[in-house]
């Protein structure tokens, strides 16, 4: 069996903006993905909320996907695909990134990802990059954070489209499929998780 990685922050771990709580696994696009590929693959959660693409956060620590991503290859190793899909934190002003800046860390992303030889045999698994969706309108715990980073979230597709192509990777525009949720302008409502799911299916099946 095939074995695909997930890897991401709040959207891809369920974050649901109702409550606060997580989506059940057969609600949240990786559980709803590996459904859908009907055995074909293991798809593995490893997602956290606050992950960034490679930027610390003084705060909470741990949220550096940068710094985690080869102990995380390692473990779950081999892998067939690595789907990447990070960006919307590194979006707040705090950090003070461009779509730019944030869509180059992505390529540190994929350097490790290739040079970890977490295929199968040792080979080099395909990745994904995914642009996580445009902010929508912010509620007023999101604004406390996101506020004043809406431009950076909305120029982060182009940006990856980028980095995909002249690093020969798949690539998903996740906002021609989905959009932020109404109630805090960042999550995705279960109807969008499982058209984000639908999206990577297409992309995803042909390689199993």
């Amino acid at each position: 069996m095939k074995s695909i990685l997930c890897y991401g922050d709040s959207l891809t771990w369920g974050y649901n903006p109702t409550d606060a709580s997580r989506y059940p696994q057969d609600a949240r696009w990786p559980g709803i993905l590996e459904r859908e590929l009907e055995g074909r693959a293991r798809v593995i959660e490893e997602a956290l909320n606050g992950r960034t693409v490679a930027t610390d956060e003084p705060a909470r620590p741990n949220r550096n996907g940068l710094a985690m991503l080869p102990p995380l290859i390692e473990t779950h190793a081999p892998l067939d695909i690595v789907i990447i899909m990070l960006g919307s934190n590194d979006c707040a002003p705090a950090y003070g990134l461009t779509p730019g800046e944030i869509a180059m860390d992505c390529a540190s992303l994929i350097r490790v990802t290739r040079s970890s030889l977490a295929g199968s045999g040792g080979g080099t698994p395909k990745i994904l990059l995914i642009a996580p969706p445009p902010f929508g309108t912010l509620d007023p715990l999101s604004a406390l954070f996101y506020a004043g980073g809406e431009a950076t979230s909305q120029g982060l597709a182009a940006a990856y489209a980028t980095i995909a192509l002249s690093f020969d990777c798949l690539f998903l525009d996740a906002a021609q499929v989905t959009n932020a949720s109404a109630l805090d302008g960042v999550h995705l409502d279960p109807p969008e998780q499982r058209k984000l799911a639908m999206a990577i299916k297409n992309i995803v099946q042909p390689l199993l």
